[in-house]
């Protein structure tokens, strides 16, 4: 299959939560500033139907967004941030300073050096991929909008820009940003 022939799928990354560490699978609820941007960034955007992950940061906006816009809404934990084990939570800056040799051999090489308990990221990348492949098997040529993560972006975009995953860093993905992405089966292998 061409990338021509790829099915188009646009990601939305979740507006800003007022917090600033490794998230992960905490369920934050968006600041007042993550409600505004997310709405700036769909203004004269149009989709067909909208897929979320169940995490409050994107599930609470995507069902605003359908109900507005009269759209049909399905909710996919398995496009949940990835879960950065005992780091989730702990502002980076603490990382850096108590295991900072650990965090900088994570941002080089994530797949080789997890952060301690974390999920695999083949875990991570085969069940983001298999939320997509459902996505694309359902969407019988619709537009979909699907609401998800930084990480979750950046990890998509390197399967498919065939990237290694310590690119995943110099990647840049905005709280409420948009990132066209074409999708097929092949990518996830």
């Amino acid at each position: 299959m061409s990338e021509d022939d790829a099915f188009q799928i646009e990601l939305l990354r979740h507006g800003d939560t007022g917090e600033r560490s490794y998230r992960g699978q905490l369920d934050d609820a968006l600041s007042e500033l993550g409600w505004s941007q997310l709405r700036a960034a769909v203004q004269g955007q149009a989709w067909d139907c909208i897929v979320s992950s169940t995490l409050q940061r994107c599930a609470a906006f995507a069902q605003e967004l359908a109900e507005q816009r009269h759209l049909p809404l399905r909710l996919d934990a398995r496009l949940a941030e990835y879960h950065f084990g005992d780091w989730q939570g702990m502002p980076i800056e603490q990382i850096a300073q108590e295991q900072g040799d650990a965090l900088a051999r994570f941002w080089a090489d994530p797949v080789a050096y997890p952060p301690p308990g974390a999920e695999t990221f083949q875990a991570f990348g085969d069940r983001l991929s298999a939320a997509l492949d459902e996505v694309a098997a359902q969407a019988a040529g619709r537009r979909v909008l699907v609401v998800t993560h930084g990480g979750a972006i950046r990890l998509l975009r390197c399967r498919v820009e065939r990237r290694s995953y310590g690119d995943m860093a110099g990647i840049e993905v905005p709280h409420a940003s948009l990132h066209r992405l074409p999708w097929h089966r092949a990518v996830a292998a």
